[in-house]
């Protein structure tokens, strides 16, 4: 079946409340969907969003590298041929691994719709229950004491606790949270590249001692000082996750040998795509490093492809997936995701169609 038009379309979300983190601070997102239509009328849907500290991705930049560099080569072109069009998208230019994210989601879409089979399918998964966390936002002690509180009450086992703006404010800030919701809650901590690598291990040692279990301490220093990483890694009990770190099947590798991490945070919008982010997640099995599946501040349908590709990957163990419940669309009922539970429907696809009104629908 060909590829037939490729549209791109500019939307925005709002946020219920802000979200803050070392690198930036948001209360709305903008993103881009990509609607893909194929000669007999089946449309795939790709969404991507920018988050410029982190991918370099602007809203514009997306748009313009969708429309005038990668769609040109897609027009035309068979569907079926899947491989070799996320290669062609992958090689299409340099970076952009956000627009290249949101092609290639569209071109999935489209292809598992041809196949009449749920996406998860298509790469041979079988289940279709996924057991989300939540992100608690960086703020006040007291407020982030609550947000945690108020999550293990709507059942969320499993809590990421922003931090890396204080490292004095994070010790307190996180033995607070644990006292609040218990043992046997689940608390990872992103830095988001907050600390040098001697803050990190003292941090670090600190709630060792202290005895507070963190599951995972991700992304503590810059992102490009691998040195750094393993310094943190090799000095410290808790696992060290790579989420900056690592945007391509190349860095994974990298890490994976140098025994930098223990663990890596995979994300649609760092890797470009589904491809590569199924190839990091084989490199890291083969070398022993679990990974978790994360978002960036994205809309529902990016997030549901990144959920999609969970279920199915047998080296995918943790699940970082609730962007879409800061949205305000979390609000209506019938949205996918349920509190810590994404079910994913039997729909083809990634279970998302376009109403009359031009709103995404999940099924």
């Amino acid at each position: 079946m060909l590829i037939q038009h490729l549209y791109v379309e500019r939307r925005s979300a709002a946020l219920i409340k802000p979200f803050i983190t070392a690198l930036r601070a948001v209360t709305s997102i903008e993103f881009i969907v990509v609607r893909l239509l194929l000669e007999d009328g089946t449309e795939g849907i790709g969404s991507a969003a920018p988050t410029m500290v982190i991918t370099g991705d602007s809203i514009q930049s997306m748009q313009a590298a969708v429309q005038t560099i990668i769609s040109p080569l897609l027009i035309g072109k068979e569907v079926n041929d899947i491989r070799a069009l996320s290669q062609a998208v992958q090689q299409s230019c340099v970076g952009n691994t956000s627009a290249k994210a949101a092609v290639e989601i569209a071109l999935f879409d489209a292809y598992a719709k041809g196949m009449n089979i749920p996406l998860y399918q298509v790469f041979g998964g079988k289940t279709n229950v996924l057991q989300n966390d939540l992100t608690i936002s960086i703020n006040q002690t007291s407020m982030m004491v609550k947000d945690a509180v108020d999550a293990v009450q709507d059942r969320f086992t499993a809590l990421k606790v922003k931090a890396g703006l204080n490292a004095d404010e994070d010790l307190k800030r996180i033995a607070a949270i644990r006292e609040a919701v218990g043992e046997a809650i689940e608390i990872r901590v992103d830095a988001n590249q907050g600390w040098t690598k001697k803050e990190a291990v003292r941090i670090i040692h600190r709630w060792q001692h202290e005895g507070l279990n963190i599951a995972v301490v991700e992304q503590p220093v810059a992102a490009g000082d691998l040195e750094a990483l393993k310094y943190v890694t090799d000095r410290v009990e808790t696992p060290i996750m790579a989420d900056e770190s690592v945007f391509s099947p190349e860095q994974a590798m990298e890490l994976v040998q140098r025994k930098a991490v223990d663990w890596l945070n995979i994300k649609l919008m760092k890797t470009g795509g589904i491809v590569r982010a199924l190839q990091i997640a084989d490199i890291a099995q083969a070398g022993g490093v679990p990974c978790m599946i994360g978002s960036m501040m994205e809309s529902s349908i990016s997030v549901m492809a990144a959920a999609h590709l969970a279920a199915a990957h047998p080296n995918i163990k943790k699940i970082d997936l609730d962007a879409p419940l800061w949205l305000e669309e979390s609000r209506v009922k019938g949205f996918p995701f349920n509190g810590p539970a994404i079910m994913l429907g039997e729909q083809p696809g990634i279970g998302y169609h376009f109403l009359k009104d031009g709103k995404e629908k999940g099924t």
